[in-house]
């Protein structure tokens, strides 16, 4: 064993070499850049749900995040689950273990925002099973098998499991250790790059999207389906079937996006936690590229640690989607504001199309609630009729499923942008002119956002310049700059155009002539320089800012070249500092 991980340690650390040279790559570290861990939940007739095994055995979960783990791997008992069930959850992290690593960096500064890791969360992507067996005392052999990570990437971590506990159900823990050790080979998630992910006989083809890619519509290509074929080709990793999963709530398709832009509280209420859990991450993709900053739960459950938090009346809805099955949240949760009931959708497309509409909350009834949506809400824009009319027509049609879910997103995502253009038209003007940075001043930041200053554009440069939509935008902007996803957004790119000026002067500092700059300096001046420049490589360094490498060599040459123009004592202790 001890040659095996010493070969793979060299043959990864070669592959990896000229884009990470940080450190030799360790057993594990690999696996940990794609998954925190594989968990097994068995059900204990004496414990109830139990963790069986984590592997790799050296990861550690708090008490907490067990207990969670194992309780949100099975359906409630009132689901009736018979055979295999998949679904996802997201659970709260330990934030006394942060992940703040090189890899994490680089992902992090050339992936979308909304695909950037959780060092918050954990994701879990389950596969249940559960059949009769009568050598068991409870008559049922129930086990789930679970990945966990920190990626949100939905369809990739979906497939992967798909893949992985078939085998283990019928090979038992070795399929597991191969599997992962399979994992452990895999290349770093570098955005932008196509990548093959063996995986037990299988492989995984798949493209990492990167912030440079344009916003378009996802392909109409399907993926593989897992017949016997060693080669899937994902189109995505992330997006989810936006058309499938939100078929039920189809003519509120606008109200909904309004609520999940606004981070509104949510409840969806589902026979399954498959369709729960997928309707709940269809929602929080709806805003695509916004990324959604409020917290939400796919697969929720009365065990979980946070149940008394998310369900007491005595204050307000906490601003979460909530995905759950039991019967029992339909009184807890009654005082929420926004409720989605779906009904069993196994038997006809049609089954929830027809009877959804609009519905005070209170008049939902505890237990006996229809198919609808619940709410008071009241939308600030005009519905758009054009959208259900067409996806209607596509249904009575029986137009192809990726057909309808491509229209649908292009609509979400042309309603989104449409949103965004006049906020991202505004944070350009709050950029200073490049004639006004100076390489004798510090790097220029972007002016406060303010957000009267915003709304007083609207008339001119609206969203009405690219969406025929009529409503009240500028009430539905002022609700959306009360939100965590408005907090997110500007922060984010706060963040990213503050970094962009650094480099635009860090261009002006290697053209200048420092060296003449500082003759007539002091000593401690000069000195006070070279550690502001060199603070500015390792900032560049450490947080993978996108400069070009021969910008990075001048600007090393420029702090040579100060250095040299001093006395040899100081110069002595500058070179070795």
């Amino acid at each position: 064993m001890a040659s095996t991980e010493k070969d793979r340690v060299i043959s990864t650390s070669n592959t990896n070499e000229t884009s990470f040279k940080s450190s030799a790559i360790l057993p594990w570290d690999n696996f940990s850049n794609w998954l925190y861990c594989v968990c097994v939940v068995t059900f204990d007739l004496e414990l109830g749900q139990a963790l069986e095994f984590v592997y790799p055995s050296h990861v550690k979960l708090t008490e907490k995040e067990r207990m969670n783990i194992c309780y949100l791997s099975f359906p409630d008992s009132n689901s009736g689950c018979m055979g295999d069930t998949r679904f996802m959850f997201r659970i709260r992290r330990c934030m006394s273990r942060p992940l703040s690593t090189h890899t994490k960096a680089k992902y992090d500064s050339k992936g979308p925002f909304h695909l950037q890791s959780d060092s918050a969360h954990l994701y879990g992507y389950v596969y249940f099973r559960q059949v009769k067996d009568n050598t068991s005392r409870r008559g049922y052999f129930q086990k789930s098998v679970v990945l966990l990570t920190k990626l949100p990437y939905v369809m990739l971590f979906s497939h992967l499991v798909n893949i992985i506990s078939p085998e283990y159900f019928e090979h038992g823990e070795p399929s597991l250790e191969a599997a992962s050790h399979d994992i452990d080979q895999w290349p770093i998630p570098v955005p932008g790059e196509t990548l093959h992910l063996p995986i037990i006989g299988n492989v995984l083809h798949v493209r990492m999207p990167s912030v440079q890619d344009k916003l378009t519509a996802s392909s109409l290509k399907k993926p593989n389906e897992f017949s016997g074929s060693p080669l899937t080709i994902l189109p995505s990793i992330n997006e989810v079937d936006l058309f499938r999963y939100l078929q039920p709530v189809l003519p509120h398709i606008q109200l909904l996006w309004e609520l999940i832009l606004l981070g509104e509280p949510l409840v969806v209420m589902a026979p399954s936690p498959t369709e729960c859990s997928n309707t709940v991450q269809a929602l929080v993709s709806m805003i695509h590229p916004l990324r959604f900053m409020q917290d939400y739960r796919p697969y929720f459950t009365i065990h979980d640690s946070e149940f008394k938090e998310y369900t007491t009346k005595t204050q307000a809805p906490p601003r979460v989607v909530l995905g759950v099955t039991n019967p029992f949240f339909a009184k807890t949760l009654q005082h929420w504001p926004h409720v989605i009931r779906i009904g069993d959708t196994t038997g006809s497309d049609k089954s929830n199309s027809k009877v959804l509409k609009p519905k005070k909350t209170s008049s939902m009834k505890t237990l006996e609630s229809k198919p609808g949506v619940y709410t008071q809400y009241k939308p600030y824009l005009q519905k758009d009729k054009s959208i259900t009319k067409k996806l209607a027509k596509g249904i009575q049609t029986k137009r192809p499923s990726e057909v309808q879910d491509a229209i649908l997103r292009r609509h979400l995502l042309e309603l989104t942008q449409s949103f965004i253009i006049p906020l991202e038209r505004y944070l350009a003007s709050l950029m200073p002119l490049q004639r006004n940075v100076s390489p004798w001043k510090g790097p220029p930041r972007l002016k406060a956002f303010e957000i009267d200053a915003f709304l007083k554009t609207l008339e001119h440069s609206g969203p009405q310049l690219t969406s025929g939509l009529k409503g009240d935008w500028e009430g539905l902007y002022k609700k959306f700059f009360r939100s965590g996803n408005f907090e997110g957004w500007l922060h984010h790119r706060q963040r990213e155009v503050n970094q962009k000026l650094s480099v635009i002067h860090m261009e002006a500092v290697c053209s200048a002539n420092l060296v003449d700059w500082i003759k007539d300096k002091r000593e401690v001046e000069v000195v006070d320089l070279i550690l502001k420049l060199r603070e500015r490589v390792d900032n560049v360094l450490h947080h993978d800012i996108h400069v070009k490498p021969e910008l990075l060599s001048q600007l090393k040459r420029q702090i040579d070249n100060i250095i040299h123009s001093l006395p040899e004592d100081l110069q002595s202790v500058l070179k070795n500092h």
